[in-house]
């Protein structure tokens, strides 16, 4: 059974993480996947494969919350330039979306790793 406190807090660890680590471009947000699926994976605890799959949920959460805020914000902005921008701005959002769904595997697979790690030191 999912625990989902653990995958919220490794989401917010990831979250206030990858805000830090803006300052360091590539690696600030790699640590910040790395981290937030070690968290949801120690407190899941359960070994390799329970940690593995809290670390998963909590990197992909992150990247879609991210995909979705970004895609509204894109959509309502085209909003403001009239039929067509609204047009341009739905697909634009609806692109955006998407990509952050990629993106949001790749984060999984390094979160999911690192939960992998915390779940089996928890155990």
């Amino acid at each position: 059974m999912t625990d989902w406190r653990a995958v919220i807090v490794g989401f917010l660890v990831m979250t206030v993480a990858s805000i830090l680590g803006l300052s360091l471009p590539v690696f600030g947000q790699l640590a910040a996947g790395l981290l937030g699926g070690f968290v949801a994976g120690f407190m899941a605890g359960g070994g390799l494969g329970r940690g593995a799959w809290h670390g998963t949920l909590a990197g992909g959460l992150g990247a879609i919350v991210t995909g979705v805020i970004l895609a509204l914000a894109v959509g309502i902005g085209g909003l403001a330039l009239g039929p067509v921008g609204a047009v341009v701005g739905g697909v634009a959002g609806l692109a955006i979306l998407f990509v952050a769904i990629a993106v949001a595997f790749v984060m999984a697979i390094e979160s999911a790793i690192a939960g992998a790690i915390g779940g089996a030191i928890a155990e």
